[in-house]
């Protein structure tokens, strides 16, 4: 059966050969899983920290997704970050347990402190099951309770604005 309309485009070559070779043996080693296409993303955030505009492609070719499919798990969960990461990260809680308890004032005093900053990255997640001992956040992935502006402060101190 001919094919109708226009061939798809052939990616581009990617930037750095040895990372795409590197994505690609993953997501070879994954291709046979049933629904492949998470685990390899993850295993991509694990090795590389982040998922490349280069990597899509060569997901897709393993896969035989469209790069389409590729980039839209991608945007859909935050799991699987565009750009490279910083050097910390501040994850505060925005769910109304937290929100109750002053989670805004805190949420609203680390974003502003960290406005301009390209070392930390603020985040906001919903509900980190801490409920009791709120606002919660995480700081570099370590769960923290009981948050303020000023404990947010002593807990970065080491940490550039």
């Amino acid at each position: 059966m001919p094919q109708r309309g226009p061939s798809p485009a052939p990616a581009p070559a990617p930037a750095d050969a040895a990372r795409a070779a590197a994505v690609r043996a993953l997501a070879e080693e994954m291709a046979g899983m049933r629904g492949p296409l998470l685990p390899v993303l993850h295993a991509v955030v694990a090795e590389h920290g982040y998922v490349h505009d280069d990597d899509v492609p060569v997901i897709a070719d393993v896969l035989n997704l469209s790069r389409a499919d590729v980039v839209g798990v991608v945007g859909f969960y935050h799991d699987f970050r565009r750009t490279p990461p910083t050097t910390h990260r501040v994850s505060l809680c925005r769910a109304e347990a937290c929100q109750a308890r002053g989670a805004e004032t805190t949420y609203a005093a680390a974003t502003d402190r960290w406005a301009a900053s390209t070392e930390v990255e603020v985040g906001e997640v919903f509900c980190l099951g801490n409920c009791a001992l709120g606002p919660s956040g995480t700081l570099d992935g370590a769960l923290h309770a009981r948050l303020t502006p000023e404990r947010l402060d002593a807990l970065t101190e080491g940490w550039r604005a």
